[in-house]
């Protein structure tokens, strides 16, 4: 995936990607027997004036679960920042969603692709850099899946335990796990009745199931 192919004036033109590389091969390590996920790419990038910041996400089959993993917020081609020792934003994105009886899980999968697609925007539009131990919290009541049901409202943040930190040409890249919560444990979380940490104790799993109920 990580040398591309373009087409100009009847010509190809290949295009490096060391940074896209470096991920996929840490995806390729984690799920060895899927070297061709189900992935949406953007048609417009960003730079060019699309809305979608991130260049691509892939969505592999973790058995009960899917796992998203973003590219985008990283470099993927060329080194352009001058912090040597770290690739772009530092970090990229992952998400667990719980397979279900979803009237249409398609539907699903790509309502977490647009969520992921949102909370990087925030990161190009504003700079913020997330990290584990933290949470997002909007103040919306309507559940995050597709037809806005689910207890699930925002996200609390923690390390994938399938994806470490890893060294590329382009510098470090650290992986920040969303997880999905209920207003109540946001509330509380914002309250200080709780910290993150403990939340994430009482869940008790990083994969977002939309039919849990609070743990608060």
């Amino acid at each position: 995936m990580g040398i591309f192919t373009k087409k100009e004036n009847d010509k190809d033109e290949k295009i490096y990607a060391p940074g896209w590389d470096a991920i996929t091969e840490l995806c390729d390590k984690v799920y060895p027997n899927q070297k061709n996920p189900k992935h949406y790419g953007t048609l417009v990038s960003y730079e060019l004036g699309g809305n979608d910041p991130l260049q691509g996400i892939s969505i592999y089959d973790g058995g009960d679960y899917w796992h998203f993993v973003t590219y985008g917020l990283s470099e993927l081609y060329e080194k352009k920042s001058d912090v040597k020792d770290v690739s772009g934003y530092g970090m990229e994105f992952t998400f667990k969603l719980k397979k279900d009886n979803y009237e249409n899980e398609e539907n699903e999968i790509k309502c977490i692709c647009g969520i992921l697609q949102s909370i990087a925007r925030i990161t190009f539009t504003k700079g913020e850099v997330f990290d584990i131990d933290e949470y997002l919290y909007t103040g919306q009541t309507e559940g995050i899946d597709s037809k806005k049901k689910s207890n699930i409202t925002g996200f609390i943040t923690v390390p994938d335990d399938k994806f470490n930190e890893i060294d590329t040409p382009n510098g470090k890249v650290h992986f920040v796990e969303f997880v999905g919560v209920t207003d109540n444990e946001l509330k509380a979380i914002q309250s200080k009745k709780i910290t993150v940490k403990e939340l994430y104790a009482k869940i008790g799993s990083d994969v977002t199931n939309y039919n849990r109920e609070s743990v608060i």
